[in-house]
C-alpha cells in the first residue's frame, strides 16, 4: 500500500495563525519565491492578491480545520526545481518577516522547514 506524503504541511501553530488571519482577511494563499532576503519565508496574502503565472507552480491546496476553503500554496518554478525532493513544512516563529506578508503585524513570521521526501 502506497502512502501519499503531502508536499506541504502545516505545524499546529501555523494552522492556528492561518485560522486567525482568515477571519481578518478572507481566503488566503501562500507564495514561496526563494528571493534573496526572506527565501525561507513563504509570503501569505489574501487569495488572488499575489498574481501567479507561468513561472509559478501550484504545489498544494492546504485543508485547514475551521477554514472554509483550501489555502493555496504556490512556489516559483525555479525554487520548485531546487526543492523538488523535499517536503515543505510551514511553521511560525517569533520575529518580523516581510512587511508584505499578512502575519507581519502579529510579531511572528512564517518559516519553511524541510525534509527530504521519504525521510
Amino acid at each position: 500500500m502506497d502512502v501519499v506524503v503531502p508536499r506541504v504541511e502545516l505545524t499546529p501553530a501555523a494552522a492556528e495563525l492561518l485560522r486567525r488571519l482568515r477571519v481578518q482577511h478572507g481566503p488566503l494563499m501562500f507564495h514561496q519565491s526563494g528571493g534573496c532576503c526572506d527565501g525561507s519565508a513563504p509570503m501569505c496574502f489574501p487569495e488572488g492578491e499575489f498574481r501567479t503565472g507561468g513561472s509559478d507552480v501550484l504545489l498544494a491546496e492546504l485543508e485547514i480545520e475551521g477554514v472554509e476553503e483550501p489555502v493555496t500554496f504556490w512556489i516559483s518554478k525555479s525554487q520548485y526545481e531546487l526543492w523538488s525532493h523535499t517536503r515543505l513544512i510551514v511553521d511560525v516563529v517569533p520575529g518580523r518577516g516581510s512587511g508584505f506578508s499578512l502575519e507581519a503585524p502579529e510579531g511572528v513570521r512564517f518559516l519553511i522547514r524541510s525534509r527530504v521526501v521519504g525521510a
